[in-house]
């Protein structure tokens, strides 16, 4: 399709905004010529965005199984509430007195994301998931060094964790220890034995892992890490497996960020800002961003801790965002909290016992939220790789999972179905991964070629990645 920009002629227009009703001033330094704006008609732009929204595939349009993201649906009433004007027609700098309500909204998140999480502090402010990584890191570093001890230098991170932990560790001044995983998928607890040391400022980990398995060692691995004098990080990229069941608290874990937009149903990606608030324990709430929300005799005001890391976002974080993930928290209470945890940990199951009549499954147990198919001997057999599975399940109205990753299992699918998908829309998924299978066998030419149902045939990747376009010139 065209772009906007190649649509529409000279004198074309709408006519959307009211006149200005306020004084014109020009600028300085007023341009010289005019922005090279497109000229079309309302006709023409909104059949052009109209285009655009078909081609766009989210949770609202069909099975959305992306591993390690949790691409759950997003109730409506998130949305219905964030829109309230008391929300909206707020401004950052307005007087503590006049903002009550949404300071509210920040102490009473905060209570039940720390009894949630296990931990005994909260900051809003990060506005994404590897900006909340990022924030822990600069909060164990402080911590590290307000105590003189400045040697601690270096983060362990396993080989199968998500790949903002180790960029995360490197911005925040961090060198990176990478140590391997068990033949179980799980953190070799020798190879972590080995690597600490008093260089160790701590560990970052998921749990449930990333291969979708709970990490039967924890209790260990985190004593391991303390008694090193390290602290322990959780990446909460995994926690909708686990909310209201196990806290990372008792686990051992001093700092932890969550992934409002993920775990808590607010929309993902493209349907909205992040928020990546972070957690942590009272030996590092001295160190949090500032300001925080405290209540006080005469209400709720702001606070800065005593030595706060600095603002790591303008304001107050993602207000909004904060707002819908309190909404599901109320909406689903102390029973449905846990209960969407299980949901999610049984629907991974139940796709995995079906999946695994024909594909094989990177570790054979029984997994969290998702879990990880190895589809090396299909390739070896058929010349299908995970790459053509992933093509093949566009055709079929399916997002693909999430492709070659982690690193450690090659030709790797990892597949996370979410607690709100039904059983018959597993089971129709399944006859999808299971026919492609069968196509894989007896027409591999086929998913050599797809997607060719999509507006969009295949497309050379490699070469996009290495030679992008990212701006539209006129010339």
């Amino acid at each position: 399709m065209k772009l906007i920009f190649e649509k529409g002629a000279p004198g074309q227009h709408l006519s959307l905004m009211p006149p200005c009703d306020v004084p014109v001033v020009t600028p300085k330094r007023p341009r010289t010529e005019p922005l090279p704006l497109p000229h079309v008609s309302e006709t023409e732009l909104t059949r052009h965005y109209t285009a655009l929204a078909k081609r766009v595939h989210g949770v609202n349009d069909g099975f959305y199984p992306l591993g390690s993201c949790t691409m759950k649906y997003n109730p409506k009433i998130n949305e219905d509430m964030a829109a309230l004007p008391g929300f909206t027609q707020v401004h950052p700098l307005q007087p503590e007195e006049t903002v009550q309500g949404c300071m509210e909204v920040y102490a009473e998140a905060e209570r039940l994301l720390d009894e949630i999480t296990g931990m005994d502090a909260m900051t809003f402010q990060p506005a994404a998931g590897a900006h909340g990584e990022f924030t822990g890191l600069l909060l164990i570093k402080a911590y590290h060094h307000h105590r003189g001890d400045t040697a601690r230098t270096k983060i362990i991170v396993p080989d199968s964790a998500h790949g903002t932990n180790p960029a995360s560790a490197v911005m925040a001044g961090f060198s990176v220890v990478n140590i391997p995983s068990a033949p179980d998928g799980c953190v070799d607890v020798e190879a972590l034995k080995a690597a600490v040391g008093p260089d160790t400022a701590g560990l970052m980990l998921t749990n449930p892992n990333t291969v979708g398995i709970f990490d039967k060692n924890i209790l260990e691995i985190t004593r391991i890490v303390h008694e090193a004098g390290g602290l322990c990080y959780y990446d909460g990229a995994n926690l909708n497996a686990v909310m209201g069941v196990v806290r990372p608290g008792d686990m051992g874990f001093d700092v932890i960020h969550l992934n409002l937009h993920k775990t808590f149903s607010t929309p993902h990606g493209g349907g909205g800002p992040g928020s990546g608030a972070v957690g942590c324990k009272e030996i590092l709430r001295p160190f949090l961003p500032g300001p925080v929300v405290v209540k006080g005799e005469s209400g709720y005001h702001f606070e800065k801790p005593e030595h706060s890391i600095g603002r790591v976002k303008d304001f107050y974080g993602n207000f909004t965002v904060v707002v819908k993930a309190l909404t599901y928290i109320l909406t689903l209470g102390k029973e449905g909290i846990p209960e969407a945890a299980k949901n999610a940990v049984l629907n991974a199951n139940y796709m995995m016992k079906r999946l695994k009549e024909k594909y094989t499954m990177a570790y054979d147990e029984i997994c969290m939220h998702e879990f990880v198919m190895c589809l090396e001997d299909l390739k070896e057999e058929t010349g299908i790789s995970a790459m053509d599975i992933a093509k093949g399940l566009l055709d079929n109205g399916i997002h693909p999972p999430t492709m070659y990753f982690p690193l450690i299992v090659h030709e790797a699918l990892m597949i996370e179905p979410t607690e709100t998908e039904s059983k018959e829309t597993l089971d129709e998924a399944c006859d999808v991964f299971l026919k492609l299978w069968d196509l894989a066998h007896t027409n591999p030419q086929a998913l050599h070629d797809a997607p060719v149902t999509t507006p969009v045939r295949r497309l050379d990747e490699v070469g996009a990645a290495r030679n992008p376009v990212l701006r539209y010139t006129t010339e």
